[in-house]
């Protein structure tokens, strides 16, 4: 997917740009940060998100889960250590290193019909998603409204499963 100079050219940029988020944060503000905040995506719908940082070092978690009934409900753990690039501006990015597990299932009114009509459980009554992976992902913050994309580098777990991550939000610093 990748050759040999493409990664050198990300691994470049990527010096840059980290290169650009070593200086020095303003006397006033504090090195630690706390935030929180919650977001919609996929897999999981929507999520709780907390985040603990020490300068330019942060560590993301998030979560939740709803079930309806048996065959109705979903849930989803995700976790990232992330670099901020820009801390303390407008305008950030969070590059890291993410992994989670999430899962839904839902209902399949067609399914549910083929078994009625068969009177035996020929298919699964419900559709379902699951994935268990690690991989790398990139945040773009701006004032407190982010975007997440992230891609698996591996599954450990899967069921038609998405090849991108994706999640957006709002977190607030609580300091």
């Amino acid at each position: 997917m990748f050759n040999g100079s493409s990664i050198k050219q990300i691994a470049l940029l990527l010096a840059l740009l980290a290169s650009l988020s070593f200086g020095e944060p303003s006397p006033s503000s504090s090195p630690i940060r706390v935030a929180a905040g919650a977001s919609v995506g996929r897999l999981t719908p929507v999520m709780a998100t907390f985040g603990l940082g020490y300068r330019n070092a942060i560590l993301y978690v998030e979560g939740m889960g709803v079930h309806k009934n048996d065959n109705d409900f979903w849930c989803g753990l995700r976790g990232a250590i992330a670099w901020t690039l820009f801390w303390g501006k407008p305008f950030s990015l969070d590059l890291g290193a993410s992994g989670g597990y999430e899962y839904a299932r839902s209902p399949n009114r067609v399914h549910q019909a083929l078994n009625k009509a068969n009177d035996l459980t020929v298919v699964f009554p419900y559709n379902y998603k699951e994935s268990l992976d690690i991989g790398v992902e990139i945040r773009a913050h701006l004032y407190g409204f982010y975007s997440q994309v992230g891609y698996p580098l591996h599954h450990f777990r899967k069921h038609d499963e998405p090849s991108l991550t994706w999640r957006m939000g709002y977190m607030v610093n609580l300091f």
